[in-house]
């Protein structure tokens, strides 16, 4: 194999359907809150065409992962029980979420107050 980039050899969903561990044959492994995948999904809906289309997206504490189906053999597609699939969540951007987490949840949280908004759900 000629390609070096890190690859996954366990994709685990944790029985309560809150947090999923990505495993690397690099031996590097992240556990992502759900809430955290959420918040920080690949998709159009979530990240916009450009950055200044990017939405705050409110209300996920306590989501949860219904299932996760591969796409290709580069991706994961994440179905939340909000009903958001439209993500795609490729090797690399696991590996971007896991090296960035504080800097991308430090700024999703900033983002929250600074539109007013909360991540508890409207009940």
């Amino acid at each position: 194999m000629t390609d070096s980039k890190p690859w996954p050899t366990e994709i685990r969903l944790a029985k309560d359907k809150t947090q999923l561990t990505v495993a690397f044959d690099t031996g590097e492994s992240h556990t992502f809150d759900a809430e955290y995948l959420r918040v920080c999904s690949p998709s159009a809906e979530v990240q916009g065409h450009s950055p200044a289309q990017k939405q705050t997206v409110p209300g996920k504490r306590g989501v949860g992962i219904m299932k996760i189906e591969p796409v290709g053999n580069y991706a994961v597609r994440i179905h939340f029980d909000d009903l958001h699939n439209t993500g795609i969540f490729s090797w690399d951007y696991f590996l971007k979420l896991g090296a960035n987490r504080e800097e991308m949840w430090g700024g999703y949280l900033k983002d929250l107050e600074a539109k007013g908004l909360s991540r508890d759900p409207k009940r």
